[in-house]
């Protein structure tokens, strides 16, 4: 479903990425673990077109993302993202957040984008808070929220930019639990996360980043059971020792 080949992104004079290559297929759950600032997030954001790639080319359905003529919004509405600071627009109550995207993006009409986000904020256990605004909303009330607003675009793969990082640790269980569900569901995702948990028990596919190259990659059991690299070694050993 979505191809990264050779892919690297440049700021200034300073590299993110170095000639990154891995494939997500359909129904898998990609996990891109590693320490902060090895560029994982840009990864997400470059395969979001968020960031432009400098060199190398993603492809989705066999199709370069980044040629000419390709609608970007249109593209987002099939790849969505969920952000680590929930991006909530704090003018709309959460029903309204869930219908925007819908009806400014996809063309619906109201009282179909209504029932669609309706649909998501059950999913996620938000509907009774349908009315209310993100203020009033505790964080992981909030991470919810946004999950059912991009699941409203009815995406084909969702990417999780560390989507619990901003929470209280009391919350990061209640918004993982709406992953692990999704995921169980045959739902396409990338996550960029810190979960170790998550990342082993959940993943089809993980992905190990260090100073802006793949180091590692496999399966859960093979990166998490037996890693090969000295770095993926070093890394892992801290979230087994806990």
């Amino acid at each position: 479903m979505i191809e990264v080949r050779h892919l690297q992104k440049t700021f200034g004079n300073h590299t993110v990425l170095r000639d990154m290559d891995f494939t997500v297929r359909e129904g898998d759950v990609t996990s891109i673990i590693g320490a902060s600032g090895s560029g994982k997030s840009t990864l997400l954001r470059c395969i979001n077109l968020l960031e432009r790639p400098s060199a190398g080319e993603i492809l989705f359905h066999g199709k370069p993302i980044s040629a000419k003529g390709n609608d970007a919004c249109a593209y987002r509405a099939k790849v969505g993202m969920v952000f680590q600071s929930f991006n909530l627009f704090n003018n709309m109550t959460v029903l309204e957040n869930c219908m925007v995207g819908p009806i400014k993006v996809l063309g619906k009409k109201p009282e179909e984008a209504r029932a669609t986000a309706m649909r998501f904020l059950e999913k996620v256990g938000m509907a009774p808070y349908v009315n209310a605004r993100p203020r009033q909303l505790s964080g992981g009330m909030k991470q919810r929220v946004a999950i059912a607003r991009a699941l409203a675009m009815e995406p084909e793969v969702l990417l999780f930019d560390e989507p619990t990082s901003a929470l209280d640790p009391q919350m990061v269980g209640e918004v993982l639990s709406v992953m692990r569900q999704l995921a169980e569901e045959g739902l396409t995702m990338i996550v960029v996360t810190h979960e170790m948990a998550f990342a082993r028990d959940v993943s089809s596919h993980v992905v190990f980043m260090a100073d802006g190259v793949i180091c590692e990659e496999g399966t859960s059991e093979e990166v998490f059971g037996n890693p090969q690299n000295p770095r993926t070694q070093e890394f892992l050993s801290r979230f087994t020792n806990r």
